[in-house]
């Protein structure tokens, strides 16, 4: 029976897109659809379980470490698929995704496939929380069922300390060491400076105490100061947490009276800091082997 045939026999869909914080934005690709020129109807599934992965990452856990962290992993038991009406080719559409239920070892998670106001497909996953190693379940640790909770309340999931390097470093350093050395390739002994000693740290933290991010203001001279040394976790990139940290890091800077921020952008992030109200200065230069662009923004 075709997706089409089954819209006709589908009760009016219970769910709406008000029913969901998060929600995960693809579009239909050509090999995704079918001899009906619709969406074959194992690919919801995917649909589904890409939204997942993304629900971790606004949850700012990254999935393998956290999983790591809680002393166990999630694993599917059960998925119920229901059509509604199908998607076409190059249709835009939005997953949302929430969290149903939590029990003892159990978690229901469900999915509305939605096309403009649109539903298209529902999708009930249950997973159960289990040892890795004998895949035998546990119960679900009480601080991953109050991170869940708290997302799906509208709660903030990243907290964003700043301090001195005393205070913060171990948190700093673990990311810098992530992103600048083990993923950039700087080597190890050009990253740390003198400068960390007196600068304001700032560090993101997640509701499981994993730092995710960083990033440093030096001190002012003649009132400007210096932003440097950004980084944030690669799984959690594009939710937010690096413009927090830029931000926290701002209003510090303006508090103290600053009068300008200036920084070196990496080229692939200069987008991301004009959002800000950063504007380039100069031409693009040579940092660590890394393109770099001069960067600044005056407080009126």
């Amino acid at each position: 029976m075709s997706q089409a045939q089954t819209q006709t026999q589908a009760k009016t869909p219970a769910l709406s897109r008000d029913a969901f914080r998060f929600f995960h934005r693809l579009r239909v690709r050509w090999a995704e659809v079918d001899m009906q020129k619709i969406v074959f109807n194992a690919h919801y599934l995917m649909y589904a379980d890409t939204a997942v992965a993304d629900y971790w990452r606004a949850l700012a856990l990254p999935y393998e470490e956290a999983m790591h962290r809680l002393g166990g992993d999630l694993y599917v038991k059960k998925a119920t698929v229901e059509y509604h009406a199908s998607a076409k080719m190059d249709d835009r559409l939005d997953v949302g995704m929430r969290c149903a239920r939590i029990g003892n070892s159990s978690m229901v998670f469900e999915c509305g496939i939605f096309r403009g106001e649109q539903l298209l497909v529902t999708v009930d996953l249950l997973y159960v929380f289990a040892d890795p190693a004998t895949q035998t379940s546990k119960p679900v640790p009480q601080a991953l069922r109050d991170c869940i909770e708290g997302y799906e309340r509208g709660e903030e999931m990243v907290t964003v300390r700043t301090g001195s390097w005393n205070a913060l470093g171990e948190g700093a350093r673990e990311m810098r060491l992530r992103v600048f050395v083990g993923e950039q390739k700087i080597p190890v002994e050009e990253e740390w400076d003198e400068a960390d000693a007196v600068c304001l740290h700032a560090v993101a933290f997640n509701r499981l105490g994993m730092a995710v991010g960083t990033g440093r203001l030096l001190p002012a001279e003649s009132g400007v100061s210096k932003i440097g040394r950004m980084a944030v976790h690669e799984v959690i990139r594009g939710t937010g947490v690096g413009r927090q940290i830029l931000r926290h890091l701002m209003t510090a800077a303006k508090v103290r009276g600053d009068k300008k921020i200036v920084l070196h952008a990496q080229a692939s992030a200069v987008g991301f800091y004009a959002r800000d109200g950063f504007s380039q200065t100069g031409e693009p230069f040579q940092e660590a082997g890394i393109a770099h662009v001069a960067m600044r923004r005056s407080f009126n």
